[in-house]
């Protein structure tokens, strides 16, 4: 059989509609880390990076937990920082990462995890703008000069 120049037309524009999301989804991960503010992976973790020492994020996030009644499970240091899983009443886990990039700067990843596999992208992010708010509340001398 052979393929007019009009069908093989056809099938090329119909291969590009079926890809246009495809395109979408390289282009969201070219821009993930990009902009200002929190950032997301693809399976729904959280990230942001402050300039702020570990210490007064690990303070600030400590403060976010007790805000949102979250109960602090473990506040554990690891090579690069600190991992803090926090546990919800409806059991909900909260699992921070605090990685220490400088002395000045940290980065903060947050996963919201509840019934095993399923993820919380929402409340990550709102994890992290209290953090963020936490940071803001924290005694101007406790911080370092930014």
């Amino acid at each position: 059989m052979l393929i007019t120049p009009a069908i093989w037309l056809a099938l090329i524009i119909l291969t590009a509609l079926m890809l246009e999301g495809c395109a979408m989804v390289g282009l969201t991960l070219l821009g993930v880390g990009a902009g200002v503010g929190t950032n997301y992976t693809l399976d729904g973790i959280a990230y942001r990076t402050f300039t702020q020492s570990i210490d007064d994020v690990r303070r600030a996030t400590v403060l976010a937990l007790k805000r949102m009644d979250i109960t602090l499970e473990r506040d554990d240091a690891t090579d690069t920082g600190r991992a803090i899983i926090g546990l919800a009443s409806d059991r909900r886990t909260l699992d921070v990462e605090l990685e220490r990039l400088t002395s000045r700067t940290t980065r903060i990843r947050v996963t919201a995890k509840y019934a095993v596999i399923l993820r919380d992208r929402a409340t990550a992010a709102e994890f992290i703008a209290q953090t963020e708010r936490a940071l803001e509340d924290l005694p101007a001398l406790s911080r370092k000069a930014r």
